[in-house]
């Protein structure tokens, strides 16, 4: 797999042993683009929409892809998801949940509400590194980002 480079991914997700796994396995199948980390709902907004403390980020460059979890503080991934879509800017940006939920309804309501993907976090690391490296085998090499989408 080749290394892809200059396009940022914002991971969304609070907990501290799914972030280290998460850049772990991105290390390890050489995905080695800028993570953004945010922790909570309302962090990831601000990164995405350039408020708060991103208040002095480029409105007009957007990660290439977003991990997002559902089970978040402040703001949960799925009104996360609603948000992004609801905007004229960002209603393309690439979503990707990545979460451990096995709730079907969270599946049916994460592409209702427009997530371009669904994956669940497998438990064991060499199953999620394998998840990971085909993630951004699609995202980062096959997938074509939509006129208005750059990172």
């Amino acid at each position: 797999m080749r290394e892809v480079v200059n396009r940022k991914i914002l991971l969304v997700e609070d907990n501290e042993d799914d972030i280290e796994l998460t850049l772990r396995a991105l290390k390890k199948v050489k995905i080695i683009n800028e993570v953004i980390v945010a922790r909570d709902g309302a962090e990831a907004l601000d990164y995405i929409f350039c408020t708060g403390k991103y208040a002095d980020n480029d409105i007009n460059i957007f990660p290439a892809v977003v991990l997002l979890d559902l089970n978040l503080p402040k703001i949960d991934g799925m009104e996360v998801l609603k948000r992004i879509r609801a905007d004229e800017r960002t209603k393309l940006l690439p979503v990707v949940i990545l979460t451990s939920s096995k709730e079907e309804q969270d599946i049916v309501n994460g592409y209702k509400s427009g997530c371009n993907s669904y994956i669940r976090k497998p438990v064991d690391f060499v199953q999620f590194t394998e998840a990971v490296r085909n993630l951004g085998l699609y995202w980062f090499i096959l997938n074509e980002v939509p006129p208005g989408i750059s990172a």
